[in-house]
């Protein structure tokens, strides 16, 4: 085996060794349990960095230091912020019901940990192999809609339950396009198994991959998936659940603690699992974005690429201000879903036309013009003027 090959596979020899010392007929159990403390252990790791990251970063847009006090540069913040997590009281209201007040971070945490079994970070890296393993992410996924209600719900507290409801009802509002803008990449690869999406994507024209973002419908569906990624992780500028200036904290006011830290992690442990959802069906996944760059490890590409997602939506953050709420469904319902219906049109039709330049086209020129007509149909009654800036007296 040469060096490169050793290298791409580091972890996965390094969990046969493991799994060797044990009896056969344990072996895949151990496996399984590797894999497992390996997510575990890499992505709440990973959430840590980003905290400075963005942290730092939004500082930077907004002219100012971010955290600078806790080691150098700031670099041991997340720690503080551990301990101080884990100290404070856990306060519940008394009118709560305690039961469903607990469980609901954690149903979210392990919703979103399950997210990540079917994600491949690399080549024979993916915990679970499933022939339908978009169908299992998506199913997993809707289970953290019913542990944000049970929060809003178990707090009895006004505003806890109308962020809840807010974010149902986002949620399900952004879930139909995301579901659709997915479609389109089954409906070409033919296969609902993330570990065949990616491999799909593996090949190269010259240098450059055949990663389905290259595509007219591939690129819409990944803008649609990003878009509505966005707003089923609750990040700016969908973030309405949370909005502080109307709802305190949103769903979570009445978390303090430890809990209260629990959704801090599922929040962005859910963002790092939609946003490798997204490598994984449009940017080929582990796959290296130029053949001369095979040489690079698999499991490398996927964290390159999950680091730029990263870096987007904190940049989306710094920038967009937040959406009013009927702008927001007006968004989903009337652009989000005929867009993405209209993408599976254009698959189809991709699929059918067989290969040649008329292809690019005609499926180009349809999904421009339906962008810039619906563009106008939602922006005919907004009267847009320049914005004016008043100040205390």
């Amino acid at each position: 085996m040469s060096f490169v090959t050793t290298l791409d596979q580091i972890f996965v020899l390094l969990q046969r060794w493991i799994a060797g010392f044990f009896p056969l007929w344990l072996q895949p159990a151990v496996g399984t349990i590797l894999g497992v403390v390996a997510i575990v252990a890499a992505f709440p790791g990973i959430f840590a960095l980003t905290t400075v990251l963005e942290r730092k970063g939004l500082g930077r847009i907004q002219n100012r230091l971010g955290p600078n006090r806790v080691g150098p540069l700031g670099i041991l913040q997340p720690v503080a912020d551990g301990i101080k997590s884990l100290t404070k009281e856990d306060i519940v209201p008394l009118s709560a019901d305690a039961v469903v007040h607990f469980l609901a971070p954690v149903v979210l945490v392990i919703a979103v940990f399950l997210g990540f079994a079917v994600l491949p970070i690399g080549r024979n890296m993916v915990l679970a192999d499933m022939d339908s393993g978009l169908l299992f992410f998506f199913a997993i996924g809707a289970s953290t809609e019913l542990s944000i209600f049970m929060a809003g719900w178990s707090s009895r507290n006004k505003y806890s339950l109308l962020g809840a409801m807010r974010a149902v009802a986002q949620m399900i509002s952004y879930e139909v396009p995301l579901l659709l803008s997915s479609v389109v990449v089954v409906m070409i690869t033919g296969s609902l198994s993330t570990v065949k999406i990616v491999e799909a994507q593996s090949g190269f024209t010259g240098v450059f991959p055949h990663w389905y973002v290259f595509t007219p419908w591939g690129f819409a569906g990944f803008v649609l998936f990003t878009i509505a990624a966005l707003a089923e992780t609750n990040r700016s500028p969908f973030d309405l659940p949370e909005g502080e200036s109307e709802l305190v904290a949103g769903y979570f006011t009445e978390y303090s603690g430890f809990k209260f830290a629990l959704f801090f992690l599922g929040e962005y442990l859910g963002m790092f699992s939609i946003a490798g959802f997204a490598i994984t069906l449009f940017l080929g996944g582990w796959g290296a974005p130029l053949s001369v760059l095979g040489f690079v490890p698999s499991w490398a590409w996927f964290f390159v690429k999950l680091f730029g997602a990263v870096v987007f939506f904190i940049w989306l953050r710094g920038t967009l201000p937040r959406l009013r709420q009927d702008q927001l469904m007006n968004f989903a319902w009337k652009f989000m879903l005929p867009m993405a219906l209209l993408n599976l049109l254009v698959a189809g039709a991709w699929r059918f036309m067989g290969e040649g330049w008329l292809r690019w086209v005609i499926s180009s020129a349809v999904l421009l013009l339906a962008y810039v007509g619906l563009g106008r149909v939602l922006m005919r009654n907004q009267h847009l003027g320049a914005r004016s800036y008043r100040y205390a007296e």
